[in-house]
């Protein structure tokens, strides 16, 4: 077998095609007894040796030789699996908005605001004063925090501003509502009342917001 070309090795013709080499070289190596090594060699040279003889042809000119001729040992893979694109579920300008605090962001600032509430609700009820001050405290809370996460101070006080006059305009909507008035643990006075809603609401930004 040695002194055959590598056509006669895999029992080709020269004229064969690149299927036809392939097929004989696997039918070669399933006969049994080509699980010597030195046949296993031989058959495996003499492939080797046609496809180097048809990469040079392919060089000259002569012939042309397909992709898998050129490249042997590529695989043909099947083209990846394109993961589907999330819909979003809220607009770009909400996500940008929205911060996923971690346990600590959410309870350092709960807490400041339930302190001041406490102190709005028990301690306040006469004392417009003690309100005041309040929420001077609650709105430097508000702005340290938020301005915390991006460092920038103008949005902070903004965000800040814009929650205070909410929180105060609804509070006193709200607490002059006859159906509030009559659950037990909200007969607050209206001041109040505002006071603890607006804090809620600055709990909220200032874990919640960027």
């Amino acid at each position: 077998m040695s002194d055959q070309n590598p056509y006669e090795k895999l029992g080709v013709s020269e004229d064969a095609s690149f299927d036809e080499i392939q097929d004989a070289r696997n039918r070669l190596l399933e006969q049994p007894g080509s699980g010597d090594g030195n046949r296993l060699e031989l058959i495996e040279a003499a492939y080797d040796a046609i496809l180097m003889e048809r990469l040079r042809m392919r060089q000259e000119g002569k012939i042309k030789v397909p992709e898998r001729i050129r490249f042997p040992e590529m695989r043909v893979q099947s083209p990846p699996k394109e993961s589907p694109i999330p819909r979003e579920h809220s607009p770009a300008w909400l996500q940008q908005m929205l911060d996923q605090p971690t346990l600590s962001d959410v309870l350092l600032p709960g807490a400041c605001y339930l302190g001041l509430s406490a102190i709005s609700i028990f301690y306040a009820a006469d004392n417009d004063q003690i309100l005041q001050i309040a929420l001077v405290v609650g709105i430097g809370i508000s702005i340290y925090f938020l301005n915390r996460k991006e460092s920038r101070f103008g949005r902070a006080v903004l965000f800040t501003l814009i929650t205070l006059s909410i929180g105060l305009i609804a509070g006193g909507l709200i607490s002059t509502s006859s159906l509030l008035q009559q659950i037990p643990f909200m007969r607050l006075m209206p001041n109040q009342f505002s006071t603890v809603l607006t804090f809620i609401l600055m709990w909220l930004i200032s874990s919640f917001l960027r």
